[in-house]
């Protein structure tokens, strides 16, 4: 039986849905926004958030489609297929990981009971662009994953391999018009697969003979940005060993877990990634990981490693396995 078959026909009886709008300044200085949506029935609610970045999107999440009733969980997925505001990713997903939720806790079920797996205690990555340093001296044992930037040089990259805590370095070359964009440059490229023998290279570009400039470290190269469905691992230039799950790219559940379930076919190894959710979504993204991933590099640190400066009583890594009914 497939992943997606073991939850196909979960039951959920859904009597209305609410959202709650959530909002928090970034370090940065960023205003993050997402929408979290709430489903109500027979006295369980299940959530989902949507992630979506724009914060004038977050004006128009529709409030009153007809989706009340007694659905399978398969159902409900097609019914949603009749609104083109929910789209394909983000929004989708919010209402999927809501019924989702709903139909585990109707049935009294966690997800991994529902798939035959277990939970497991989950090793977490911090995903920062800061100097790393600055967090080890308040966690000595922390992991990191580190967006790459234009100015590094040999110099800087042997100082992070010194500290022997880098497990994956992403290097954004999907990313168009963004704040987080990085032109691939072979001379990084290559700088990083040499200076950091051991990291995970996440989304590197791979054309324009950008390729070279990563010969030999062909095991440790990782997708994300690109991958939104099975279709998009398949289309990738290469098969890749790892591969990011950042289960809101993916809209549905069963795009997902069919995704999932190629990769574990396959040897691909999986690590757990964010969108900076503010609500059940870091939840949801800890549960999955602590199915199918656990071991990972995965990049779900708890929110408070979002929330301000490094500093002592954060949540330390492995996270305790999920434990009761739903997705969170």
């Amino acid at each position: 039986m497939s992943l997606w078959d073991s939850v196909s026909d979960l039951e959920l009886r859904l009597d209305h849905y609410e959202l709650e709008r959530r909002e928090s300044v970034t370090p940065s200085g960023w205003t993050r926004v997402t929408t979290t949506v709430v489903f109500t029935g027979e006295d369980e609610t299940g959530q989902g958030e949507d992630v979506t970045y724009e914060s004038e999107l977050h004006d128009d999440v529709p409030d009153e489609l007809m989706l009340a009733g007694t659905w399978s969980l398969e159902d409900f997925s097609y019914r949603l297929n009749e609104f083109e505001e929910l789209g394909e990713g983000y929004r989708r997903w919010a209402f999927e990981s809501a019924a989702l939720d709903l139909a585990l806790r109707q049935s009294e079920t966690g997800l991994g009971e529902a798939l035959g797996r277990h939970e497991r205690p989950v090793r977490f990555v911090v995903s920062t662009r800061a100097a790393p340093e600055r967090w080890l001296e308040f966690a000595p044992e922390l992991e990191f994953k580190l967006d790459a930037e234009t100015d590094w040089d040999r110099a800087l990259l042997g100082r992070l391999r010194e500290l022997g805590r880098v497990r994956v370095v992403d290097l954004k070359a999907y990313y168009r018009g963004t704040s987080v964009d990085l032109a691939p440059d072979p001379e990084l490229y290559r700088a990083v697969a040499e200076e950091l023998p051991d990291a995970i290279i996440e989304d590197a570009w791979l054309e324009d003979g950008l390729r070279e400039a990563v010969a030999g470290a062909e095991d440790r190269l990782s997708f994300d940005a690109p991958v939104h469905s099975l279709k998009d691992l398949d289309d990738l230039p290469l098969e890749p060993r790892w591969l990011n799950i950042k289960p809101s790219r993916f809209g549905t559940v069963r795009e997902l877990l069919d995704t999932i379930e190629a990769c574990e076919e396959r040897g691909i190894s999986m690590y757990g990634g964010g969108q900076y959710e503010l609500g059940p979504g870091r939840l949801h993204i800890q549960r999955l990981a602590s199915i199918f991933y656990p071991d990972g590099p995965n990049d779900v640190a708890p929110h408070e490693y979002n929330e301000g400066e490094p500093r002592e009583g954060l949540p330390q890594s492995p996270l305790p396995a999920a434990t009761g009914p739903g997705l969170s």
